[in-house]
């Protein structure tokens, strides 16, 4: 079975978010299983490119709009990611260094779609399945059944995950022309309030859609940024599917970015090698307890909350634990942790921006990991961190829900809380507090935390039915 991917983001080769890190793992574990995927992005001047080789594999030129566009496709010549990857290169438009926030991104992911289409028409491919990851590629199931230039893949079975549901990708009517040719009579498949809506119209034409856990299912049809109607009309066909992490990536007995390596036995002191590095690059007494918080800074994660959270609990428990931050994103919640930090400088660190091996160093070398999500669709820093014996203090909802069990209750091993609130911060921040007294009912927690799977495998088959129970239609 041939499966093509499509996305902005995959990791190594550009990451902004937790898409990156689905899309580097997901065709990889599908491989594995005797599939033949492939990732399809478009191309970064970033390291890993400028680090590989890649053959330039077609060459032509399509149209955005009135716009002629010459495209090549680039494939990374040794498949040493474990897929295919594909680059779809367009001088002057995608071929820049960043991933978002160009002035002209609608214009850089609708010509991503186009030349992907066309390369896979003209070249005489026959995918089995199509799989589009959120509203960069969400056009693709639509133009593949109402533009006359795709007629002989129109039976061709889409796929389409979201990853975040907050995000549509949406524009103006007056972009209408840089698609192809299209049957008018089927706009109305591209519209959601007023505007062309690339994740609307994905989830309208697409085979089947998944978003990135059960739960997260059902929310979207409570809170997707205005298309909680659309969900609820077209939930027959959606999918809850968990995802997994890379267990090769994410392994504290292999892993090269972390000090000292550990595995389940040898637990207590491999973590306590790796917090006493960490505490001594951020200035912190490795003797108290460390909770740390990774990730963008912006109001889906809460990020607003943290510095009065932990103003309030540095007051509440003076002296008694250690607070890190490693993310980016708003300007002014950046200033307010900066701000706390130095009022509080032998109890708070923050390091602005992301950086992969210290990442890796905080899951190892941290006791918890701060939560908050007001929205998290699936969340893999809670699996990241379980994976390495560090206990997840998460917010109740999307798949934090689906993957964190409270340690007060029967099998549970995280802590939770049901509100994003500075209230409920500071009473996870309490309870953390106390559970680090009880060593040994920690060290237990640990153990049971990083015997738990959630490895790829388990649900890379669940897509793999998904993807055969389309195929066996056709």
């Amino acid at each position: 079975m041939r499966i093509f991917h499509l996305s902005a983001e995959c990791y190594p080769v550009a990451k902004v978010g937790g898409l990156a890190d689905v899309v580097g793992a997901l065709p990889k574990y599908q491989n594995l299983a005797g599939l033949q995927a492939a990732v399809v992005m478009p191309y970064y001047n970033r390291k890993f490119v400028q680090e590989n080789e890649f053959d330039t594999v077609f060459q032509a030129s399509t149209l955005l709009g009135n716009r002629r566009l010459y495209f090549e496709i680039l494939k990374e010549k040794t498949d040493k990611l474990g897929f295919e990857l594909y680059l779809v290169k367009i001088p002057g438009l995608i071929d820049r260094e960043e991933v978002y926030s160009y002035p002209d991104e609608t214009e850089q992911f609708i010509a991503f779609q186009i030349a992907f289409l066309d390369w896979i028409n003209y070249s005489q491919q026959s995918p089995d399945i199509i799989h589009c990851h959120d509203h960069h590629s969400g056009l693709v199931p639509f133009l593949l059944q109402h533009s006359k230039l795709y007629t002989r893949l129109a039976n061709t079975p889409t796929v389409f995950t979201i990853h975040n549901g907050q995000y549509h990708g949406a524009f103006g009517w007056d972009k209408l022309a840089y698609l192809p040719e299209i049957d008018l009579y089927k706009t109305g498949l591209l519209d959601w309030n007023g505007a062309i809506n690339p994740l609307a119209c994905a989830v309208k034409c697409c085979w089947k859609y998944t978003t990135v856990s059960p739960t997260y299912l059902h929310e979207l049809t409570i809170n997707s940024n205005g298309l909680e109607y659309l969900f609820y009309l077209e939930q027959a066909k959606g999918f809850g599917i968990l995802n997994g992490i890379d267990t090769e990536v994410w392994d504290p007995k292999t892993d090269p970015m972390i000090p000292k390596k550990f595995s389940v036995t040898q637990i207590a002191k491999g973590k306590q090698a790796d917090k006493e590095i960490l505490c001594t690059r951020f200035d912190f007494s490795p003797d108290k307890p460390l909770i740390s918080f990774i990730g963008r800074l912006v109001v889906e994660k809460g990020a607003d909350l943290i510095a009065s959270a932990m103003e309030r609990s540095f007051n509440e428990h003076e002296g008694k634990f250690n607070f890190l931050i490693l993310g980016a994103g708003d300007k002014e919640t950046e200033v307010e942790l900066l701000e706390l930090k130095a009022f509080y400088p032998e109890q708070c660190n923050v390091f602005i921006g992301y950086d992969e091996a210290l990442a890796h160093l905080i899951y190892a070398g941290s006791d918890f990991l701060l939560m908050p999500s007001r929205v998290e669709p699936c969340g893999l820093n809670q699996l990241y961190a379980l994976r390495y014996g560090t206990m997840p203090m998460v917010r109740t909802t999307g798949g934090l829900k689906d993957t964190v069990i409270d340690f007060g209750e029967p099998g549970g091993y995280g802590i939770r809380y049901d509100h994003a609130t500075v209230e409920d911060i500071c009473e996870a921040v309490s309870r953390a507090l106390v559970l680090y007294e009880n060593s040994k009912q920690l060290q237990s927690l640990r153990k049971t935390m990083m015997t738990l799977d959630f490895s790829w495998d388990r649900s890379a088959n669940e897509y793999i039915d998904l993807y055969k129970s389309l195929t066996s239609t056709i």
